[in-house]
């Protein structure tokens, strides 16, 4: 039964904080980048640009790391590992915008290049590891 996100790692999640996501090439090395990440429910969505590295390594394998290190304190750490749910172009527009909103306080992506075609990537979580734990 995959893992599911606890408050608190859902409040470090919704803060406007660079998560490094790790892919696996078709080489089977591994490829890093970081993103601006979103997070629906137990999901963690990010958003990229079709032609880059990642859609290609997820489309060929749909494992996914992701690390997040809360800015304000190096000590809290999220750590998860998930699959691929969805690649879509669906909506993808409107969430890079929101996710410029989160990140820059601008309405809208500033970076957009002539003829990109923007990705919506929806992971869900299958393992969490954060620290400190959450109090029970």
């Amino acid at each position: 039964m995959p893992d599911r996100l606890t408050s608190r790692a859902r409040a470090l999640l919704e803060r406007p904080v660079i998560a490094n996501i790790a892919t696996v090439s078709k080489s089977g090395m591994p490829q890093l980048s970081p993103v601006w990440i979103d997070v629906d429910g137990d999901d963690i969505i990010f958003n990229t640009a079709d032609g880059r590295q990642k859609p290609k390594n997820l489309r060929a394998n749909p494992a996914v790391a992701i690390s997040v290190v809360d800015p304000d304190d190096p000590y809290t750490v999220l750590l998860v590992r998930g699959l691929v749910k969805d690649i879509t172009e669906e909506g993808a527009d409107e969430h890079i915008d929101f996710l410029a909103s989160k990140y820059l306080g601008k309405p809208s992506y500033p970076f957009r290049q002539e003829g990109e075609r923007r990705l919506k990537v929806r992971v869900s979580t299958e393992r969490i590891i954060a620290q400190p734990e959450d109090p029970a």
